[in-house]
């Protein structure tokens, strides 16, 4: 029988803090379809874990018994591999009369279309962010998150907290992948984003690089000795309130070490 579904996602700014994706695994949601009412569990699931199954039957067995309606574990993974393995059903119980059978819903690249026109990702924005978790270590992922990204920025005039939660979800889903990367240059040129925290996040990483770059030029005009090791400690610094510090301090220090000096930052507090 064909089930239809209808789930209305209702997103919360409590999400945004969230840095993996996984953790959206104990925030059940009311899952509605026409044949009932159901729990709906989620989680992401990077590589194989031969554990998981019995942690996914605990869960499920309490949310049955706390909420009394039946739940629905949805997997979704990246890997092609992965979801493979998390398809296939786990029998707990004797081989012939099994008391429980852990069978997740998977969504992986295989399931999930490639929304990489604009124009079909403005139809359907949840499924063009699934789609850009999912495909992003494919080869079509740049048109993918072009064509979100043109989605989200005619959502960010109608509602842009939605479209914010959108933009943190999808650098969330992408977590280490190449596409990370694309994502972020994307949400940096386009100032309809400028809200989001990711943005804001881009945006103090290029202040930092500045910064780093002002300290540097000062010392190489005054003739200030640079280590190797001292340009790292600048270069890789993210922090503007010590980068602010040495960049005061550069323009009237004799040597390296005093700008980096703990007793002048002792001082100075």
């Amino acid at each position: 029988m064909e089930v239809v579904v209808a789930v209305q996602l209702k997103l919360n700014r409590t999400l945004l803090q969230l840095r993996q994706l996984a953790h959206l695994l104990r925030i059940p949601g009311l899952l509605q379809t026409v044949e009932g009412d159901f729990l709906l569990a989620v989680e992401a699931q990077g590589k194989k874990d031969l554990d998981k199954p019995h942690s996914w039957a605990y869960y499920l067995a309490h949310l049955y018994a706390k909420y009394k309606l039946p739940p629905v574990l949805l997997v979704v993974c990246q890997d092609r591999n992965t979801a493979a393995w998390a398809a296939l059903p786990v029998d707990i119980g004797p081989p012939e009369w099994p008391a429980l059978t852990v069978r997740p819903l998977v969504l992986g690249p295989d399931n999930v279309p490639m929304v990489s026109a604009p124009a079909e990702a403005a139809r359907d924005i949840p499924l063009a962010v699934l789609s850009a978790m999912l495909h992003g270590r494919d080869r079509g992922i740049d048109a993918i998150l072009k064509a979100l990204a043109a989605a989200l920025k005619g959502l960010e005039v109608l509602d842009p907290e939605t479209a914010t939660i959108f933009v943190e979800l999808t650098s969330q889903g992408l977590d280490k992948t190449w596409a990370a990367k694309i994502w972020r240059d994307l949400v940096a040129v386009d100032t309809s984003f400028f809200t989001s925290s990711l943005s804001q996040e881009i945006r103090a990483e290029g202040e930092a690089k500045g910064r780093a770059a002002d300290i540097l030029r000062i010392l190489d005009r005054r003739g200030i000795p640079v280590a190797d090791t001292d340009r790292e400690r600048i270069t890789s610094c993210d922090d503007l309130d010590a980068l602010t510090l040495w960049f005061d301090r550069a323009i009237t220090a004799a040597s390296i070490a005093e700008v980096f000096a703990e007793d002048l930052s002792d001082q100075e507090q």
